[in-house]
């Protein structure tokens, strides 16, 4: 086996050491996790929360409208504060990093479906959603499963896989 093999045999193990710079992978979920938290936190805070005296803690009685356009509830909160624990718990690997994005962007494309699908039904929806959550519920999941496809290639490159 060649040295270079060895070398990434040795090091392409998911913990980073003095030899291993920190995966991609891992970076990008915790950069998603800051974005989730700061999220969840602001979706309680009046002032950003518009009509914050009408935040409920679920369903489409919640008339609480983040920054003006995102309709909010505790729940859809609390969601945003669940994902964004969830992204610095798996990046404590770069494999569960890649698993957070992957599914995590997957599970946003299936709330976005649910959105879409409600408001044409006009069924009523537990989390609160209107056409701008919709919108960006569809750009986190391409953008996180985006995040996972890419954050997988550049880790693959430099340590191999998982």
């Amino acid at each position: 086996m060649s040295h270079q093999r060895a070398l990434a045999a040795s090091s392409s193990s998911s913990v980073p050491s003095a030899r291993q710079p920190d995966s991609p992978l891992r970076g990008m979920a915790r950069a998603v996790g800051v974005v989730f938290l700061l999220v969840g936190v602001l979706g309680f805070v009046p002032g950003i929360t518009a009509d914050h005296d009408e935040l409920h803690v679920m369903g489409p009685e919640s008339q609480a409208m983040l920054l003006g356009l995102l309709q909010v509830s505790v729940l859809h909160n609390a969601l945003h504060l669940l994902y964004g624990v969830a992204a610095f718990a798996c990046s404590a690997t770069p494999s569960a990093a890649h698993k957070y994005l992957v599914l995590g962007g997957l599970g946003y494309l299936v709330l976005a479906l649910i959105g879409t699908a409600s408001m044409a039904a006009g069924l009523d929806n537990p989390i609160p959603v209107n056409g701008w959550d919709d919108l960006l519920h569809y750009g986190l999941a391409v953008g996180m499963v985006g995040l996972g496809y890419v954050g997988y290639r550049r880790h693959r490159a430099r340590w191999g896989t998982f």
